[in-house]
């Protein structure tokens, strides 16, 4: 087995549950041969913890490494295209979390480069490559006609989950210029994705690109994506929303938000005639908490209940698998940049909907 040597930019949270941790136990495909963060402390504590030794706080330097065959780009959403088509550009393949970009524009930006270069480029939709998600998508291909679809992302906020769970390592010594320039890069990037609106506006989309894109993601290749929004809201100054999608012969609703409640309600339920399908999930920063589908179904006179638990392994180290794989082997991938770009477009139309009744604070 072919082993890759990959550079991680970004040690943030993420990174340091994640990441980190699965590339350094899956050692037969991977070696962490290059680290990058904007704080020097950080890149210290990681190259120490991983036995790291090329260390960078510049990731236009990092891509440079010679050696290194792929990068892992888990930093702010803001420098996720400069950094795709660094690496890109230097023959890298690339792994690049979710939202992968935050406009259309970006998005073709890395697809271009990408063909030029020809690498392989990931999109991290983690929960796609779940068994028990996958076994839900064949299951909804058998089971007939589609009458409805409920698509849900409650969650509490991540440090109710990892501050019990986890330590997370923060410095102090991130230049004061990079907030500003990290503002102001978003402030750019959110306009010339949806245009001037009021600030709960951009709010949602904020939500939309980091937590409702795991769920749109999801929606799209269990159920297809759908002709049209019908209707979109927002409230709790963009925190909360809810949507109706429309299907051929069956409708979709969505709802999201974040509380401060500690627990993570995330599911797709499909139903048909006689059966429903239930994927549930749960957060990702407590590892190998099992994803399970439910399901429902009448079996002629009675109605049976059951739990499918297919594995424990959790999607993150299987999507890694995946990525090895594609390198490795030269297969295709299922979350690619074409395929995040739906996402980005339906996070539009809600956009519209949202305006059409949006009223001042």
């Amino acid at each position: 087995m072919k082993k890759l040597k990959v550079g991680v930019i970004g040690l943030g949270e993420v990174a340091q549950i994640i990441h980190l941790p699965i590339l350094a136990s899956l050692s037969e495909c991977y070696e962490i041969a290059a680290i990058c963060d904007i704080s020097p402390s950080l890149v210290k504590w990681a190259g120490t913890r991983y036995g790291v030794h090329e260390q960078y706080t510049n990731a236009q330097e990092l891509v440079k490494q010679s050696d290194l065959d792929a990068v892992f780009i888990l930093n702010s959403n803001e420098y996720h295209t400069a950094c795709a088509i660094a690496a890109i550009e230097q023959k890298k393949h690339v792994f690049i979390e979710k939202p992968m970009t935050m406009t259309q524009q970006e998005a073709d930006a890395i697809i271009a480069a990408r063909d030029e270069y020809g690498v392989k480029v990931m999109v991290g939709y983690m929960r796609r490559y779940a068994p028990a998600f996958t076994q839900a998508v064949q299951d909804v291909k058998e089971m007939g006609r589609i009458q409805y679809a409920v698509i849900r992302g409650i969650i509490g906020m991540n440090h109710f989950f990892t501050n019990q769970t986890s330590t997370v390592h923060r410095f102090t010594d991130i230049p004061a210029e990079a907030a500003v320039e990290r503002k102001t890069i978003h402030q750019r990037l959110m306009k010339q994705a949806i245009g001037e609106v009021p600030q709960d506006i951009y709010n949602a989309y904020s939500l939309l690109l980091g937590l409702g894109s795991h769920d749109i993601s999801a929606m799209r290749e269990l159920i297809g994506v759908p002709n049209r929004v019908v209707s979109a809201v927002q409230w709790q100054g963009g925190s909360c929303m809810a949507a109706t999608f429309e299907y051929d012969g069956f409708y979709a609703t969505y709802e999201t938000g974040l509380d401060h409640n500690r627990r993570f309600d995330a599911h797709i339920e499909v139903f048909g005639s006689t059966k429903q399908l239930k994927v549930q999930y749960n957060t990702p920063y407590i590892r190998h908490l099992p994803t399970t589908l439910h399901v429902g179904e009448t079996v002629g006179e009675a109605y049976e209940e059951r739990v499918h638990r297919p594995t424990f392994k959790d999607p993150y180290t299987i999507e890694m698998e995946i990525f090895h794989e594609a390198i490795t082997q030269d297969k295709s991938l299922k979350t690619t940049p074409e395929d995040y770009k739906q996402d980005l477009t339906i996070f539009k139309m809600m956009v519209d909907h949202m305006l059409i009744t949006y009223k001042m604070p």
